[in-house]
């Protein structure tokens, strides 16, 4: 398996609130979480920060060779909630950080299987052939309008309540974490990424970018990409292929 990633803070953001990591445990399984904090300049980029080091400590010290699906689950759930907990009752202790938190996507890889878990609108994509699909589903107001058909799709691309976010790790006692499991193939690329590119990058861009395999390459192209189409936002993006 291989790992590129790329963070940069946009050309308009004065701080990069987004925070990553990536790790591996042998040739064939890796890892990686993905963060966008919120909450002004200092409890953006603590949340976030915060959230990643839970999260991968978790990670590290509770994975295994051989657990079964259910335990990677069971282990993902855990290492969030560890992060909501921790997030929140920092934020509480001090009154100039109530109401930060921070948007998370995280990924496991291991034989053909990819696990993920998320809160927000930081997303999860695989890319394959010319063709990308989305695997997480945003929990975000306009999401909400967009699922119960009171907006279109093309009106959720310019609506203006487009930044607001229902669920996040560190704004409430609990969080809850939604949860997939996907098959890959040889061919598939898993992209995480924040808002920063996919707001900024569209599904066809993506597509184009990706498409002659030079894997090592996607992620700063991207970010390049999010840059020139106004960067108006922090960016990170992980790539994970084979």
């Amino acid at each position: 398996m291989k790992i590129v990633a790329k963070t940069d803070k946009g050309i308009v953001r004065d701080s990069n609130q987004d925070a990553y990591a990536v790790g591996e445990f042998s040739d064939e399984v890796v890892w990686s979480v993905v963060c966008d904090g919120m909450g002004g300049a200092a409890g953006g980029n603590i949340a976030s920060a915060l959230a990643v080091k839970v999260i991968s400590d978790k990670i590290n010290a509770s994975y295994r060779e051989k657990m079964r699906d259910t335990s990677i689950h069971n282990m993902l759930d855990s290492a969030l909630t560890a992060a909501n907990i921790e997030v929140y009752d920092f934020a509480e202790a001090k009154q100039e950080l109530r109401g930060m938190g921070t948007t998370v996507v995280c990924a496991i890889v291991r034989d053909n299987q990819a696990y993920i878990a998320h809160a927000g609108d930081s997303r999860a994509y695989i890319v394959n052939n010319g063709s990308i699909r989305q695997i997480t589903t945003d929990h975000s107001m306009v999401q909400d309008l967009l699922s119960r058909g009171k907006i279109t799709s093309e009106e959720a691309e310019h609506h203006p309540n487009k930044n607001i976010i229902t669920r996040a790790v560190g704004v409430d006692k609990s969080i809850d974490i939604d949860f997939a499991q996907v098959d890959l193939t040889d061919d598939d690329v898993l992209l995480l990424c924040t808002d920063g590119l996919s707001n900024y990058v569209s599904n066809d861009e993506m597509v184009e970018i990706m498409s002659d395999g030079k894997h090592y390459a996607f992620a700063d192209r991207l970010v390049t990409q999010a840059n020139k189409n106004g960067g108006g936002d922090n960016i990170t993006v992980v790539i994970i292929s084979k």
